[in-house]
């Protein structure tokens, strides 16, 4: 029995169809979850924490605490690509990401039950940290578990459309997010959403995890992660850790993932984020306009996302990335401009100029780029670590750093403009200076290491 025409491909069109259809629809409604609920933990930052958990200290320096209570989720994102990336190199992808959106949903419900400061007293913020900790391990792991699955399910040039769908759920667990945020705002007076209209959203995140993990239970593991296994098997391997082994072999990958993204998450949480609190705190504007901006921002990316993913698969990464970074750097100016004039159709068309052009572009390509530059025995690691590292440099704390740089400037947002600026050419310039792939006539998820590993599986498994 030829035990390598077992692990090869599915038979047929048909099947091979079927399991990445199931492995995209199981990423994208993990994706959804998780990032419903940790996008929602920091629009509720900008709004209530402040006074909900830190009501002791001023209005600036309790805008700063609830932040960097954002920002600890992302301290703990690394940790969870280690830990989840190391069992998903060794036991498979789908086992630890059932085990991610239940993680995710338990302590995003538990946010919602948390008494605030006057009920227990410092207990609360202490409680809530830890819980946003439990957030960021959780998600830690599940963007490189996604991304592979569907990556490597894919069809050979339909890498960048098949996992577009883990972007995808980010644009709709932002939608989710912010419209129930914005809906429970607008039936609700200013003192019952602070009491206890902001905890339903949180309450609600238990459906989602349901439905996801009735979904996920469908996915495949994909063919590639059981040839590898099989070759683990009848062979000698080494017992580096997965993410060592990424580290000793492709030390320059992330740094190149961690510039690469700088573009995607200072759009994002600057214009999600950041802005909503400082339009309503230093410019009087309603906190209804950011709500319903993110809306737009939601729905308006579950379409250019897979859109720009099949111009990426027909015209290459690199294009689509540099173009988008450029947009970005060159709406930084504008949009600060928009904000300060407190024009509402200029700051609507920055918005979605940072957040659906520029942050779009940079993502739609992120899943095939940053999984390809590993091997696939270490690539959960290797990608997902890489991913999260960046996540803390450029993600984690931009809003506290961008209303630090408000107050230290007495107001001004100029030195916020110059950092939005900044981080997008600074990815422009590493997505230029770099070979991204491209479309190509091999599995575009089988780089050079794990090329290797499979053309010996054959001779070694004669020899086993």
């Amino acid at each position: 029995m030829d035990i390598t025409q077992d692990l090869a491909s599915p038979t047929g069109d048909n099947t091979q169809g079927a399991r990445a259809r199931r492995a995209a629809l199981g990423s994208f409604a993990g994706a959804v979850v998780d990032w419903y609920d940790f996008l929602l933990y920091g629009i509720t930052a900008a709004l209530v924490f402040n006074s909900q958990f830190f009501p002791q200290v001023s209005p600036t320096m309790g805008t700063l605490a609830a932040f960097a209570t954002f920002g600890v989720g992302f301290l703990f994102r690394p940790l969870g690509g280690v830990i989840f990336g190391h069992f998903g190199d060794r036991l498979g992808r789908k086992r630890m990401l059932m085990l991610t959106v239940w993680l995710m949903g338990i302590s995003t419900a538990c946010i919602g039950l948390l008494p605030s400061f006057a009920t227990i007293g410092w207990w609360a913020p202490a409680l809530l940290v830890t819980l946003r900790a439990i957030q960021g391990f959780a998600v830690g792991g599940e963007w490189g578990g996604a991304a592979l699955l569907a990556v490597e399910n894919a069809p050979k040039h339909k890498k960048a459309f098949y996992s577009s769908g883990v972007q995808v759920g980010y644009g709709v667990g932002l939608l989710l997010s912010t419209g129930l945020v914005s809906l429970i705002s607008h039936f609700t007076t200013e003192q019952q959403f602070l009491q206890w209209g902001w905890r339903i959203p949180f309450l609600l995140s238990v459906l989602l995890v349901i439905a996801a993990w009735y979904i996920r239970r469908g996915m495949d593991e994909s063919v590639e992660f059981a040839q590898v296994q099989a070759l683990s098997e009848h062979t000698t391997q080494p017992k580096t850790l997965p993410v060592l082994e990424a580290l000793c072999r492709h030390p320059a990958a992330f740094l190149q993932i961690i510039g690469l993204r700088l573009c995607e998450l200072l759009t994002m949480y600057i214009v999600t984020t950041f802005a909503l609190n400082y339009s309503t705190h230093n410019l009087g504007l309603s906190r209804e306009l950011f709500l319903n901006i993110g809306l737009c921002v939601g729905a308006m990316s579950c379409l250019s996302i897979p859109c720009f993913a099949l111009l990426a698969d027909k015209y290459g990464c690199k294009r689509i990335y540099i173009t988008g970074a450029l947009i970005g750097a060159l709406s930084a100016l504008p949009f600060f401009m928009a904000l300060e004039a407190r024009s509402v159709v200029g700051i609507i068309t920055c918005s979605l100029l940072l957040a659906n052009l520029a942050h779009d572009m940079v993502v739609c390509v992120q899943q095939p780029v940053f999984t390809e530059l590993f091997g696939a025995s270490y690539r959960y690691s290797g990608a997902g670590v890489g991913y999260q590292v960046a996540s803390v440099i450029g993600g984690g704390f931009t809003p506290f750093i961008a209303t630090a740089l408000v107050t230290v400037s007495n107001g001004s947002w100029h030195s916020v403009a110059a950092y939005l600026m900044g981080g997008c050419l600074l990815s422009a310039i590493v997505a230029a200076t770099m070979k991204l792939h491209t479309v190509t006539s091999k599995p575009s998820h089988i780089n050079e290491d794990s090329s290797a590993e499979l053309a010996t599986l054959p001779t070694q498994l004669e020899k086993a």
